[in-house]
C-alpha cells in the first residue's frame, strides 16, 4: 500500500465555501480501490478499501479503518474537493461455475454426503446458524456436521466424551479466544491431536458480521457488566428482543464477503481439519 499521512496544500481548500451551490461544478469520482482520498472534515487521509452505494471505507497508512457516507463534496483529492461516487458495476462475464455462498465453486444436483465421524462444534446456535447460512453446501459434500454446545465451559469433559481418534477428528470454534481470556485457558486443556481448537477474537459472533452489511458504522462498545447483546441493542437503538436482532443480523448476510476474515480463515481450517484424515 501507498505510504501516506497529512498532506500539506497550497492556501486553505476549504476557504471560499466551497460548498456553496454556484460555487464550481465539483467533479464526481468513482471510489476506486486504493484511491487516496482525505475527508474534508475530519482530516483523515487513507485508501479506498471498500465500498457501498451509502459508504466508503478508507484505510490510512498504520491499517487504521473508518467509515465515511458518501455525501456530496465531502473529500478532498490532490488537495480538491471531489464526491465520491460508487464504482459501476464489471461488466457481465461470461458465466461460469456457479459458487456456493463460501466462495467454493458448488457442486451441481448435490446429494449431501453420508456423515463422517468427525465434527465441527460451535459455542452457539447463532454461530451453527452462520456456519451453515454460508458453509452449508461445502459441509454437505464433505459429510461433516455441525453441533453447538451451550459455551465452553466443560470442553474438556466434551472432548473426552467425543473421544476424539484418527479418523474421528474433533474441531471447535470458541468465541473470544485472544491471549489470557478465561477461553483461552480451557482450550489450552486440550491436547488430543485429533481435536483443533482455534477461535476468533469477537466477544460474540454478531461482530463477526461486518457492520458495513448492517449499515453501521461500527459495533459498540458494551461497558462491563452488562449483557452484551442487550447492550449492542440498546446502543443501536434497535428496541428488539435478541432473538429478533439476530435474524435481522443473520438475513443481512449473504456470502462470505459478509463477513470478517477472522472467522473466515479459522472455519476454513476446521473444515480441512475435521476432512483429512478421512479423505
Amino acid at each position: 500500500m501507498i505510504c501516506y499521512g497529512p498532506r500539506v496544500y497550497e492556501g486553505d481548500v476549504l476557504a471560499g465555501n466551497w460548498r456553496r451551490p454556484g460555487k464550481g461544478k465539483i467533479p464526481k469520482v468513482p471510489a476506486e480501490l486504493d484511491l487516496v482520498v482525505e475527508d474534508a472534515d475530519s482530516g483523515f487521509c487513507g485508501a479506498v478499501v471498500g465500498c457501498d452505494k451509502e459508504a466508503v471505507t478508507l484505510e490510512d497508512r498504520f491499517g487504521k479503518r473508518r467509515l465515511f457516507p458518501l455525501a456530496p463534496a465531502a473529500f478532498l483529492l490532490d488537495g480538491k474537493p471531489v464526491t465520491l461516487v460508487r464504482p459501476a458495476a464489471a461488466p457481465r462475464q461470461p458465466a461460469g461455475p456457479r459458487r456456493s455462498a463460501s466462495g467454493s465453486i458448488a457442486v451441481e444436483g448435490l446429494r449431501a454426503r453420508v456423515a463422517r465421524e468427525s465434527r465441527i462444534y460451535v459455542e452457539g446456535v447463532h454461530d451453527a446458524a452462520l456456519v451453515e447460512k454460508i458453509w452449508g453446501h461445502d459441509l454437505r459434500v464433505e459429510g461433516v456436521v455441525v453441533e453447538y454446545l451451550e459455551g465452553v465451559d466443560d470442553l474438556p469433559a466434551i472432548v473426552a466424551e467425543f473421544g476424539p481418534e484418527p479418523g474421528r477428528r474433533l474441531g471447535v470454534l470458541v468465541d473470544h479466544l485472544v491471549p489470557g481470556s478465561k477461553e483461552s485457558r480451557i482450550a489450552a486443556q486440550i491436547t488430543s491431536p485429533d481435536v483443533l481448537v482455534v477461535g476468533h477474537p469477537f466477544v460474540d459472533i454478531w461482530q463477526a458480521v461486518k457492520p458495513s452489511v448492517l449499515r453501521i458504522p461500527a459495533w459498540p462498545d458494551v461497558p462491563r457488566g452488562v449483557p452484551w447483546k442487550e447492550g449492542v441493542i440498546a446502543a443501536l437503538g434497535w428496541r428488539v428482543e435478541p432473538a429478533d436482532a439476530w435474524r435481522r443480523i443473520l438475513g443481512a448476510v449473504s456470502t462470505f464477503t459478509d463477513l470478517e476474515p477472522e472467522l473466515l480463515g479459522r472455519v476454513e481450517e476446521l473444515i480441512d481439519f475435521v476432512t483429512e484424515a478421512s479423505s
